[in-house]
């Protein structure tokens, strides 16, 4: 077994999208494809709500680049996948000229500049959801986000253009933010995959017994779970950080970004690397909660984290 989160769906997999089975094969003859991924939700949540059923009322404009393509969701979010995935204040985004260009930019960008983090969105990511908060609802607006209940789909708002979480923000949008976004939330889906796929953490480990790591550089922000993570939270950030950073670094090793760019991803990085430091020495102080295949990937983040 690989000592690396892993980087490619295997064939015959519970979540290979071909793979012979009554229910994808009747999607794709159909040609409802776009569907697929929640077909594995239905049998990751076990409801009963057909999912997939109720993904097809849902239109999608293919997005392809580089070599991928992506479905990216219009028309209404039916409530029963928007209930399931903490979506329900949100309603998917019109699809405008402004931000099909920035989709197309942010996807070329970050193919340019990390392509072994592109080749990660286009192994993981199948499914765009654009959203934005419905009239009247007053809250905070997510940035961007995925489920592990939801194979192959991300979410994202204009937000995305703006905001390099946890921290950094932009008076000025940027198609450069909107695919760092897109990388978290891909990265995020290939942990996922792994984590369901092989056993990483120990027997009896649950994340609501789970020890806790404090995040010094989210105190007083009011929730207790911002501030003390849970181990399993705790190393799906060592992984998302580690590929970040190296986009960042690919950025701020390019001379045509803006001002507000480079003092932002400047910014991002300087706040990132020593977050990445310190949980990545958490990680090791609590190996006895992690299988033997657990304790390679941490030795394995230890070995990425050394050569930033």
């Amino acid at each position: 077994m690989s000592t690396a989160i892993a980087t490619r769906v295997p064939a015959g997999s519970f979540f290979d999208l071909d793979r012979k089975d009554p229910e994808l094969t009747r999607l794709r003859e159909q040609g409802a494809e776009s569907a697929l991924p929640f077909a594995l939700m239905e049998r990751l949540v076990k409801s009963g709500t057909p999912y997939a059923e109720h993904a097809r009322t849902m239109r999608s404009e293919p997005v392809s680049l580089a070599g991928a393509t992506f479905d990216w969701f219009d028309a209404e979010l039916p409530r029963e996948i928007a209930g399931e995935i903490s979506l329900t204040n949100y309603e998917i985004a019109e699809h405008t000229e402004e931000r099909r260009a920035a989709l197309t930019h942010a996807l070329d960008r970050l193919s340019l500049v990390h392509p072994e983090g592109f080749a990660c969105v286009r192994e993981f990511v199948r499914g765009l959801l654009w959203v934005g908060l419905k009239p009247g609802v007053r809250a905070s607006s997510l940035t961007s986000s995925s489920d592990p209940a939801l194979p192959y789909v991300i979410v994202f708002s204009d937000k995305a253009s703006r905001h390099i979480p946890p921290n950094t923000v932009s008076e000025r949008p940027s198609a450069l933010f909107l695919a760092e976004n897109i990388l978290h939330e891909g990265t995020h889906q290939s942990i996922s995959f792994h984590v369901l796929q092989h056993q990483v953490f120990a027997d009896g480990y649950a994340s609501q017994t789970s020890p806790k790591i404090e995040i010094k550089w989210r105190a007083g922000q009011g929730e207790d779970r911002n501030q003390f993570w849970e181990l399993d939270r705790a190393f799906h950030a060592t992984c998302v950080y580690n590929q970040l950073l190296r986009f960042r670094q690919g950025e701020l090793r390019r001379d045509d970004l803006t001002p507000a760019e480079r003092a932002s991803f400047q910014a991002a990085y300087d706040e990132g690397l020593p977050a990445v430091r310190y949980l990545m020495r958490e990680l090791e102080l609590l190996t006895e909660h992690f299988t033997p295949h657990g304790v390679e990937l941490v030795a394995d983040l230890r070995h990425q984290t050394d050569q930033l």
